[in-house]
């Protein structure tokens, strides 16, 4: 899961030069949700107002309203909203009876919730390689990495292309373990025209802000075939209690509330729209970057086969050494760049006693040196976009950089 607000973004030059370039330009954001949610402003606020005059702020209609729809969304029997996409993992694993003395095989290239939810509940994480093509985790590295203790797959859909479910299922399959979609990045992507959530025995999504269909503040959704584990999920999400006061397990409090429900229902309608723009503006970077000088500096991501991506990040691979570089030049051009992510999760401090030494994940590693995320979502303009692809040139001419073996 990747949560904005944690990447790396580096501060605009001070120097003469920049002054003077920028002074008349208007900065072109990493992203801009004003933007998304202020032509739907007087919808948001009138659903809010609904809910508002309903008093129903927990567990009301539009709760049930954005469950139905994203459950058809992602071609799933069941869905159940909670209180972040953080939760919907953590309660996912739950749901399956992970714990002390398991083993989750995760990607080590994402945002920390994903292996975080695996030792909060003291199980161990165990990081595998990612393909370096399109950023996802590696079937071939997790089949090396089960074991005994091995007890679900988790791969994420990174940057908005789902993983390659075809590879993960035919080894969860013949290992007899579940999977666990982490889709926070990818609502409405698909694999050979299967919507993302509806492959693993969980999908576990995020409406932070800034997602493809982002809230106005925390909140999260779980997907699932199986109806036992759709109803114990709800039980979870409720503190492990049904009826009221009676706990058949320690559950906890993360419940979708209804104010939150009652947005994503409205932008919901928009959600094609948004990835229609996402997708125009990446076909455009694809189109202007495979030629001229940037061509020559850069490496533009990779659709793989069957698997369209919703473009929740357009990321870049920047010649070795140059990307702090590219990114100042950015900065001083007032366009916003952002690296999703500098540390590998198997290089934190947090999880150092696990063991694992450079070079472990030598594809991950290589990929948290090399990543630049540009602007990408939906109302980015034509003539903003154009500043970035000149930017990008412009820094590649003035660099005169030789071109670097593909990923």
């Amino acid at each position: 899961m990747n949560t904005p607000g944690k990447e790396v973004l580096r501060a605009t030059s001070t120097s003469p030069e920049a002054v003077s370039f920028t002074a008349a330009a208007a900065p072109v954001p990493l992203l801009d949700v004003n933007r998304q949610n202020h032509p739907i402003r007087d919808e948001i606020v009138a659903a809010i107002a609904a809910v508002v005059d309903s008093g129903a702020f927990l567990k009301g209609p539009a709760v049930q309203e954005l469950e139905t729809q994203i459950a058809e969304l992602c071609q799933a029997d069941h869905a159940i909203g909670c209180a972040s996409g953080t939760d919907a993992i953590l309660v996912a694993l739950m749901a399956l009876g992970i714990g002390p003395g398991d083993e989750v095989i995760l990607p080590s290239f994402t945002f920390f919730a994903t292996a975080g939810c695996v030792s909060r509940l003291g199980a161990t994480p165990v990081f595998a390689d990612i393909l370096p093509d399109t950023f996802n985790i590696d079937p071939a590295d997790v089949a090396r990495r089960i074991t005994p203790a091995t007890k679900a797959i988790m791969p994420v859909h990174l940057f908005g292309q789902a993983a390659d479910m075809a590879s993960l299922e035919g080894i969860a399959a013949a290992h007899g373990l579940p999977i666990i979609e982490d889709a926070a990045q990818a609502i409405g992507a698909s694999y050979a025209g299967k919507p993302v959530g509806s492959m693993g025995r969980f999908g576990c999504f995020s409406f932070y802000p800034t997602k493809n269909l982002g809230g106005l503040g925390d909140g999260g959704l779980v997907t699932t075939n199986d109806g036992e584990l759709a109803d114990r999920v709800r039980v979870l999400c409720d503190h492990g209690q049904r009826p009221r006061y009676h706990h058949h397990f320690v559950g906890l409090n993360s419940r979708l509330d209804t104010v939150q429900a009652a947005a994503l229902v409205v932008k919901l309608r928009h959600l094609a729209d948004y990835a229609a723009a996402r997708t125009r503006h990446a076909q455009r970077y694809q189109h202007e970057l495979a030629a001229g000088p940037a061509a020559e500096a850069l490496v533009t991501p990779v659709e793989a086969a069957g698997c369209p991506s919703v473009w929740n990040q357009y990321t870049v691979r920047v010649q070795e050494g140059r990307r702090g570089a590219l990114q100042e030049w950015l900065a001083e051009r007032k366009i916003g760049s952002a690296i999703y992510y500098p540390i590998p999760l198997h290089q934190q401090a947090c999880f150092a006693e696990l063991g694992y030494r450079p070079g472990d994940l030598p594809h991950t590693e290589r990929a948290a040196e090399e990543v630049l995320s540009l602007p990408v979502f939906p109302e980015l303009a034509y003539d903003e976009q154009s500043r970035v692809i000149e930017a990008l040139h412009g820094f590649a001419a003035a660099q005169s950089l030789p071109r670097r073996l593909a990923a």
